[in-house]
């Protein structure tokens, strides 16, 4: 506690005496004195904050959260006293203090800007935090935070809170007498269940989610509304871990499932000053006895459920959202269809036709007015013409699944854009599904000759809205070099349901590709049967949750390249089938429990002598040294919140003559890797490496010189890294170097001078980082993007560097991005 107290103290002190200084230097120091008078108008209001932020410390006990602050505090007492010594005569040093001067009130005034917007509404912990890392603290902290409680759940945790409600997206339309019902039941007494129920579709989710956004409803629950999207196969245990770190309650490891459902009543109960609604979005038939769990005796609780199907037990208090009706869908339809200014040329008549066909589902309205905007007369009389052929997504609503069909049939075939879309179903409902996870697959499947190539028919499917393409962090300069690991693709339920539907027409030994969801030991028939026949697909993918007996059985499926592994468990068994799959080319193994896994038979990837490229996540990963692994034709390796300790650990083999072929290197937030071992620098030709957000990394092994191949070093984000080894000017082939956030970098190497083939240098967040007089030697540096204050370093060494552009990295703090953790 006392060091908690200790660093309250320190920073209210600091921040009085930070303005007093000001104050005094504004009468002294003349040649800043407009300067100084900025900055002492602008910290007299900010001093309040301050007392909160404090007294914040002393409630909650810590002391790192104001330790930046506390920093910039006192490196601005020391700017403002060195800016007192200046005489009139030192005409030529005002340029550089002047610009030191404004970046310390930018440090300042944006640290108070998030506060004031955000203290409200967001733990003081998360807000500080972001002061220290401004520009990647959001997304840092939610998933420190989450490994660092031990949970694992790195992508569960927001700072606005995991159940925040996610705005609508675009203009919702058509909803305006639901929205009224919907209400009247919702505020009126007596009734503590409420299921809003219609066909996939339908816009039950835009439905509630606008109806947290009426001004009465918010009044009257403020900050007491918790959302969850239940989705196919809920966990109760991260349902309650995401209610629990709404209000950032602790955690703590339940016995079982009841022990958690009574603490959540118990940290409900503390929040029924204030009326509470819970919203379950997506509860399927089988799966009631969530709502039934989640009901406590509380004034004035209320739980507000979504689904496509009817639940008998609740039809008192259900809510049957209908279609909408012709004005409203003809509302929805155009302004899809049409561009807002333009002047419709399609006739009426053919427009109504599309429209009718629809149904009054706001799904298709806006799926396929989206596909016909900018078509011409021919295009919509072809639609017009289709809509009677009547194909069912959901065994029931077959209008709906033949628009949704036609929409595929602008893809391309030939560009292989519609066989992309069709993988998609390969992961699991309500998933934000990594980009490089698709393009891995795609790049080898299609035989791509790029990263961006696979990129780019990324990119086409969510210009045709068939997917969602999600950047957590907008970063031109990562994406002009195919660096994708912020973008994340999110797709409608009944999209994907269309991708399955669509890849399930040919008899089962025929399919191009497999799409199995497992669950206890229950196979499809095709699966179990005695004489079975080979299987013909080139993509595979097998989901099975927590339930699941891993009794595999066995199949053939000789010409799989693409193996897709969906999978929640503690502890996983790989498929033994796999082992005879000769022609895969790409693994991927997606942990979706709490914890990192642990693979029994982890030595099956040894027979995997075709294999390109694998990617595992939440996953315990053995040491790649032993003598028994060895894939010959490994490309690409991907580890994304692994444990990774003992991975690079020197082993009986060297990595090179594991993988001879490996280039490509990507960690991502691998929470347990301090120090990168020495075995990866024997992978001497290795041209990407990439370690992302690894907090706890402290430093390189000093054998990385040995990377002579090494092209491009991404550190993004580690956070405790202190400093790069000197014999990082051995990489005489590196063009592309990104430090950015690396925040505990104080000086770059005196040999980064020697990277003769050096092209863009990335240090954005970097405020701190002195440059050595060896950087002029960096002749075919070209681009450096960094902070402001950085940028003043820069700028004097143009001279040097004719060819250099310095760009500003603009912070955005805009937090938008962060509802896809809801």
């Amino acid at each position: 506690m006392a060091a908690g107290l200790i660093g309250g103290a320190a920073l209210g002190a600091g921040f009085g005496e930070l303005l007093r200084v000001i104050v005094e230097a504004s009468k002294t120091a003349a040649m800043f004195r407009d300067n100084l008078e900025e900055l002492a108008s602008m910290l007299s209001p900010i001093e309040p904050v301050i007392k909160e932020i404090q007294s914040f410390n002393k409630a909650f006990d810590k002391e790192y959260e104001t330790e930046q602050l506390v920093e910039i505090v006192k490196r601005g007492k020391k700017l403002v006293t060195k800016c007192c010594k200046i005489r009139r005569w030192d005409i030529i040093k005002k340029p550089y203090y002047s610009h030191k001067l404004l970046g310390l009130k930018k440090s300042l005034e944006r640290f108070c800007q998030i506060v004031m917007q955000t203290h409200q509404a967001r733990d003081i912990k998360e807000v500080l935090f972001e002061t220290k890392d401004i520009s990647v603290g959001i997304r840092k902290l939610s998933l420190k935070e989450g490994s660092s409680n031990g949970n694992g759940i790195c992508n569960q945790v927001a700072v606005m809170g995991p159940c925040r409600v996610p705005e609508p997206r675009g203009k919702v339309l058509g909803f305006d007498e639901p929205l009224k019902e919907l209400k009247v039941k919702l505020l009126k007494d007596g009734v503590s269940v409420i299921i809003v129920s219609a066909p996939g579709g339908s816009g039950k989710t835009t439905l509630v989610k606008q109806l947290c956004q009426d001004e009465e409803v918010k009044g009257k629950y403020e900050d007491n509304i918790f959302y969850v999207s239940v989705s196919k196969t809920p966990n109760m245990e991260l349902i309650l871990q995401k209610l629990l770190q709404a209000k950032d309650y602790a955690v703590p490891e339940f016995q079982n499932e009841e022990d958690g459902l009574n603490y959540l009543e118990q940290k409900f109960r503390q929040l029924a000053i204030i009326p509470i609604l819970l919203i379950l979005d997506d509860v399927w038939p089988g799966y009631e006895f969530l709502v039934h769990n989640l009901k406590f005796e509380l004034p004035d609780y209320k739980i507000l459920v979504t689904s496509r199907f009817a639940f008998p037990r609740f039809d008192d208090c259900t809510y049957c959202l209908k279609p909408l009706n012709d004005d409203n869908a003809m509302t929805l339809f155009r302004h899809n269809a049409f561009l807002q200014n333009g002047k419709p040329c399609i006739p009426e008549d053919i427009v109504n036709k599309v429209m009718k066909s629809c149904k009054g589902l706001p799904l298709a309205l806006e799926v396929v007015g989206r596909s016909l905007c900018g078509q011409p007369v021919a295009m919509w009389l072809k639609q017009a013409k289709q809509h009677s052929k009547g194909l069912s997504i959901l065994h029931s609503n077959t209008d709906l699944l033949a628009y949704l069909q036609s929409t595929l049939d602008t893809l391309d075939d030939e560009a292989g854009i519609k066989d992309c879309y069709l993988d998609l179903g390969s992961f699991p409902e309500d998933h934000q599904t990594p980009a490089t996870a698709l393009i891995d697959m795609w790049v080898e499947q299609y035989k791509l000759d790029e990263d961006c190539d696979a990129f780019i028919k990324l990119h086409e499917l969510s210009i045709r809205n068939l997917v969602n393409l999600v950047v957590m962090r907008k970063d031109d300069a990562s994406e002009a070099d195919s660096f994708y690991n912020d973008h994340f693709v999110m797709q409608h339920d009944l999209l994907r349901e269309l991708a399955i539907y669509q890849s399930s027409f040919d008899p089962i030994e025929k399919r191009r590709r497999i799409i199995v969801e497992l669950s206890r030991n229950n196979f499809p028939n095709w699966w179990s049967e005695e004489k079975q026949q080979p299987l013909g697909a080139h993509l595979l993918s097998i989901s099975t949750d927590e339930t699941f007996s891993y009794n595999w059985g066995y199949i053939q499926a000789p010409e799989v390249e693409v193996l897709v592994l969906n999978f929640r468990a503690k502890n996983y068994v790989l498929p033994v089938f796999m082992e005879k799959m000769d022609k895969l080319k790409v693994l991927i193994a997606m942990n979706d429990s709490i914890y990192p896994a642990e693979v029994s038979n982890f030595q099956l990837l040894y027979s995997l002598s075709n294999l390109k490229r694998f990617r595992l996540e939440k996953v315990s990963v053995p040491s790649f040294s032993t003598s028994s692994f060895q894939l010959k034709n490994l490309r690409k390796i991907s580890l994304v919140m692994c444990n990774i300790s003992q991975a690079f650990e020197k082993g009986t083999n060297k990595m090179s003559d594991n993988f001879p072929n490996l280039l490509e290197i990507d960690i991502d937030y691998c929470d347990d890797l301090m120090e990168l071992g020495e075995g990866l620098c024997d992978v001497v030709q290795l041209m990407k490496l990439s370690i992302t957000n690894c907090h706890k990394l402290r430093a390189l092994p000093e054998g990385i010189g040995k990377l002579v191949n090494l092209e491009v070093l991404r550190l993004t984000s580690c956070t405790d890294l202190m400093s790069l080894p000197e014999t990082i000017g051995s990489l005489s082939q590196l063009t592309i170097l990104d430090i950015s956030d690396c925040l505990s970098i104080k000086n770059l190497p005196t040999r980064i001078g020697e990277l003769r083939n050096l092209v863009k240098l990335c240090m954005r967040g970097c405020s701190s980082c002195n440059l050595p007089s060896t950087i002029t030697k960096l002749q075919h540096l070209k681009d450096v993007i960094c902070d402001e204050e950085t940028a003043y370093q820069w700028e004097f060494l143009k001279s040097y560097l004719t060819n250099l552009k310095v760009t500003v990295h603009e912070q955005d703090i805009n937090l938008n991005w962060l509802q896809i953790f809801v």
